[in-house]
């Protein structure tokens, strides 16, 4: 189970890193789907070949701080998609996490047993021969794994260089959501989970968005698409213990010439 976890991280690890043009019409059928369930018709699909290119196009979207207004005064503003959106992928997460055999850390962090201590960080073979629970573990190697290469080592110092210092309108990040995407495939693949048919069907939209495309802005009428990098070029994180990475700087490039990271 442990090597079989590990080969499905590292295979969503590969997703994010992908560098071959989106699946265009996978992707627009996964969003088409998503829209459905949160009550919105199928919106025009723009598509640009990189974040930099899609920022014409993101007039009137919300920011993350206009979606806390909504939370601030409920019913004072009518809430934009993508605060429905947000809610309606906020709610698959929990309807994954219950679902998940021995009880899931990404709901709760782990503790001893009679202590508030978590359980402490160790390579994954020597916390498990320390006793440390193997959900425990199988987070830690998988999700925050993830997390830290695709989310910490990618998504975050493109989207830095890409605000430049201002607010960004929300979106969501496609082949760069795969911590979350990742860690509960994983579980069900494992047989650590046994999801319900409707999460099962949602999360099989998002993968397909993990497998598909880039970053994505939803907005009433049009979503706004991006195709991934054309190029992308990382290094390992010395001392990890999960195989994570980060980019090499200048490591990203799209098809339109943006090239952020140049420094």
């Amino acid at each position: 189970m442990w090597q079989e976890a590990v080969d499905i991280r590292q295979e969503w690890l590969g997703h994010a890193l992908r560098t071959d043009p989106a699946d265009r019409p996978t992707a627009e059928r996964a969003l088409s789907r998503i829209y459905a369930r949160i009550g919105r018709p199928v919106p025009r699909f723009h598509w640009a070949d990189s974040p930099h290119a899609a920022l014409p196009y993101l007039d009137g979207l919300p920011t993350i701080d206009d979606l806390y207004q909504v939370i601030r005064r409920p019913g004072a503003v009518s809430p934009p998609l993508a605060s429905d959106l947000a809610m309606a992928a906020s709610g698959l997460r929990g309807a994954l996490s219950a679902s998940v055999d021995r009880g899931d850390p990404e709901l709760a962090p782990a503790r001893r047993p009679k202590s508030k201590d978590p359980w402490p960080m160790l390579p994954p073979r020597d916390a498990l021969a320390a006793g440390t629970p193997l959900n425990v573990v199988l987070h830690r190697s998988v999700h925050a794994a993830l997390q830290r290469s695709v989310a910490t080592g990618l998504r975050q110092p493109i989207h830095t260089a890409l605000a430049a210092g201002l607010p960004l309108p929300v979106c969501w990040y496609g082949q760069h959501d795969v911590p979350w995407i990742g860690y509960y495939d994983m579980l069900r693949r494992v047989g650590l989970a046994r999801y319900q048919p409707g999460p099962l069907e949602q999360l099989a939209d998002w993968a397909d968005l993990a497998r598909s495309c880039g970053w994505w802005w939803p907005g009433e009428r049009v979503c706004v698409l991006t195709e991934r990098p054309e190029t992308l070029r990382t290094e390992p994180i010395q001392g990890a213990w999960h195989d994570e990475l980060r980019l090499r700087p200048g490591g990203v490039a799209y098809r339109d010439g943006w090239h952020p990271l140049l420094h």
